[in-house]
């Protein structure tokens, strides 16, 4: 018998395999492991199930789908064309970025040996992304029109507060001030999202994107929905356009949401932009968030805007952490409004 101390709970395996908790339950729910109960019934995961945790991991990273990841480990191959050569063409991307970097150094060095010392700016830039893309413009109300500057932007970022905090008015002033941005409001999924059904069908390629989508997060375990259509519409637009989506989670249920976080993850560092009104904990999950992620929190007290960092002790921390709530609870006071008397 394997000895106990070779087996972790499910916190330590979590830890151990860079992925989240509710992702290893996922894993299970779908049948794809299967960890070891101790006589008091909790989950423990011994060399041979971390070692087909760290397969489903991988295989995910790669873009495959829970439903790819079990035809994969089953011995059928189909999925692996498309997410390798997804893959490769990230790693390309990457690439070719390094490749301008490295050039901008070798230029430095020469300026520098010609007795031409770089600027600062151009020293700062090295350490920056290579598409850093920098917003700045004044607080509309309920601010007090305090300068806000948004700076090193992730590809996942989440606006973040309580009701009447100004969150909405926040992301509506980051779509006008963002070169490329567009805000898509809550009205997205009207008339059975006739909208985005209308722009799918003037562009084919968008359409064969959103179907594409659609597959994957449906064997993902999502609900095909109007308001699932126009979502995945606003997120697979053109290259040039960053989608700041109020209230990502509206219309959807928590399988759904749980897909298309972990959808929108699988896309990586070198991702386009999105910006996500959320109170759902489903899509934003403080311990799953990673380095491509930022939080922005709006304060009940009407302070400027800030970052927050995703772990406990940090500022603000304990403020978004209790602004998120699960799905059903979501779903229970949607369309709920802040409502303050105007002071005479």
């Amino acid at each position: 018998m394997t000895s106990a101390a070779h087996y972790l709970n499910a916190s330590e395996a979590a830890q151990r395999l860079g992925i989240s908790q509710k992702a290893l339950r996922l894993y299970e729910q779908r049948g794809l492991v299967s960890p070891v109960r101790t006589a008091a019934g909790w989950r423990t995961y011994g060399p041979a199930e971390m070692a087909r945790a760290a397969e489903i991991a991988a295989l995910r990273a790669l873009g495959l789908s829970l439903a790819q990841v079990a035809r994969v480990l089953k011995g059928d191959p189909q999925g692996l064309a498309p997410a390798l050569a997804a893959h490769q063409k990230r790693l390309e991307e990457e690439i070719r970025e390094l490749s301008v970097r490295v050039e901008t150094v070798r230029d430095l060095r020469a300026g520098l040996a010609d007795g031409h010392p770089p600027k600062m700016q151009e020293l700062a830039r090295l350490v920056r992304p290579a598409a850093e893309i920098v917003a700045a413009f004044d607080l509309p109300w309920p601010w007090g029109g305090e300068r806000f500057e948004l700076r090193d932007i992730k590809p996942l970022n989440y606006i973040i507060g309580p009701l009447g905090s100004g969150k909405t008015r926040l992301a509506m002033a980051i779509a006008e001030n963002l070169p490329g941005a567009l805000f898509v409001g809550l009205d997205r999924a009207a008339d059975d999202a006739a909208a985005a059904r209308a722009r799918m069908e003037a562009d084919a390629a968008l359409k064969a994107q959103v179907e594409r989508a659609l597959g994957w997060l449906v064997e993902d375990g999502a609900m095909l929905s109007p308001g699932l259509t126009a979502l995945l519409a606003a997120l697979e637009a053109g290259p040039g356009e960053i989608p700041v989506i109020d209230m990502i989670e509206q219309g959807l249920d928590q399988a759904t949401q749980e897909a298309v976080i972990a959808h929108l993850r699988r896309r990586g560092s070198g991702a386009r932009p999105v910006f996500m009104l959320t109170r759902s904990s489903a899509i934003l999950d403080l311990a799953a968030v990673g380095p491509d992620e930022a939080i922005i929190l709006c304060p009940a007290n009407h302070n400027p805007p800030s970052r927050v960092m995703p772990y406990p002790g940090a500022p603000g921390y304990e403020t978004v952490a209790t602004c998120l709530a699960p799905p059903d609870v979501r779903a229970r006071t949607e369309g709920v409004i802040a409502w303050r008397p105007q002071v005479a």
